[in-house]
């Protein structure tokens, strides 16, 4: 699309840094390119998305998960959200909205405004198919027939949880005046899925032609270099999560393990206090923040709880990788970690701090593993996942009349 007739896009995105930042990235490629980019997000980024030069709009901030004091089911604060976010959606009068895979409301609202909507899926695809185990299980792609057959089994309480899920969107859609939907997955566009993960983390499957797996989107907030430990031994980056773990368990774990090791290790709380003081050995730096993308380039080995983003950029970096996931999808990225060659994980349950030295003693003396990160640090670099989205977006407002709701 020529710089000449700029596209108008409204972006939505989940204010959490898992589902903010990949959006970020996308609307940084498109503003970069000269197209207007209104982006909807919590406040907390509003500085960011304005010093990239999109418009920001206040999402509205409910809680995700219903608490005593805030009994707000998920569902209802989409109907709510949906009540503030279609004026903005109609005001920016975008060419195509694209929204995060948690983020419904600019979904719902670009239906009720007739425009074309694409999904961005943060992870990798959740969509399951026959003979694969459920996503987010954790467990590895079968190797025989058999595997695949006794993962058929749990084909029905899949789609029975899949149903309840449609029940409830489908109620959400007729409260802001939409019809129902009938496939699964209904929150996700038929229009465009753009899965920011590496391809080497997807398993063999056949892909919907609206699906596109484009690489990482990756974004991080400006922050200064920080020196790693001086010496020549190898450099090991304990990454924990921003919003999982917080008794800082693997941190902990991590800096007790890791002691009179012979590696220099690089460790983060990432703004997340520590419950109480931490021993920091004589081969390790413990600081508050650091930029990956300054830091994961120079690291052999990166230590997290499996976070998508996290995990990403440092296969992006060309690093090796220890997961040891909590919750959440955290089990299912390192299973595909695990199955990609690139990294080994550490069950949650079985972490302690000799587990996790004999673990990083593993990763790192096993150069298979080293030059697969380095394969996918390569693809990364080749393919920036930003552009690839940038432009399938673009394609798809291509496909609308030029000059409607202009």
């Amino acid at each position: 699309m020529s710089a000449a007739a700029p596209l108008r896009f409204f972006l939505g995105a989940f204010g959490q840094p898992g589902h903010a930042f990949p959006m970020l990235a996308l609307g940084a490629e498109l503003a970069a390119r000269g197209h207007e980019v209104t982006f909807e997000t919590w406040s907390r980024w509003r500085d960011d998305v304005e010093a990239h030069g999109m418009r920001f709009v206040a999402a509205p901030e409910y809680p995700v998960f219903p608490t005593q004091e805030r009994p707000l089911q998920p569902y209802e604060a989409v109907v709510r959200a949906v009540a503030e976010t279609r004026p903005a959606v109609a005001a920016a009068q975008p060419d195509v909205v694209v929204h995060d895979i948690l983020t419904l409301a600019p979904a719902l609202s670009a239906e009720l405004e007739s425009v074309p909507a694409a999904t961005l899926i943060p992870h990798v695809y959740p969509v399951g198919e026959r003979g694969l185990p459920p996503y987010a299980f954790g467990a590895r792609r079968p190797r025989t027939a058999l595997g695949a057959t006794l993962w058929r089994a749990f084909d029905r309480p899949v789609r029975a949880g899949l149903e309840r899920g449609r029940s409830e969107l489908n109620d959400a859609r007729r409260q802001v005046g939409l019809g129902p939907v009938s496939r699964l997955h209904g929150g996700l566009s038929e229009e465009l899925c753009l899965v920011a993960t590496l391809p080497q983390l997807e398993y063999a499957r056949r892909w919907p032609a609206h699906v596109h797996v484009v690489g990482p989107l990756m974004w991080e907030p400006p922050f200064r270099r920080v020196e790693p430990p001086a010496g020549e031994e190898p450099l090991v980056l304990v990454a924990p999560s921003t919003a999982q773990d917080p008794s800082h368990r693997l941190l902990r774990a991590a800096l007790a393990g890791l002691e009179g090791e012979p590696v220099r290790v690089l460790a983060t709380w990432n703004r997340r206090a520590l419950p109480g003081p931490a021993r920091v050995p004589a081969n390790v730096r413990l600081v508050e923040w650091l930029a990956y993308s300054q830091t994961m380039p120079s690291c052999e080995l990166v230590v997290c709880h499996a976070g998508h983003g996290t995990l990403v950029r440092a296969l992006a970096s060309g690093c090796r990788v220890l997961a040891v996931p909590h919750i959440g999808d955290m089990a299912e990225n390192a299973a595909r970690l695990d199955w990609s060659g690139a990294g080994v994980r550490l069950p949650w349950a079985l972490l302690s701090p000799r587990t996790l030295r004999l673990a990083v003693r593993r990763a790192l003396g096993d150069d298979a593993l080293g030059a697969r990160a380095a394969q996918l640090g390569a693809w990364a670099a080749a393919h920036p996942g930003a552009s690839r989205a940038a432009d399938l977006v673009a394609d798809l407002a291509g496909r609308r009349p030029r000059g409607h709701g202009h």
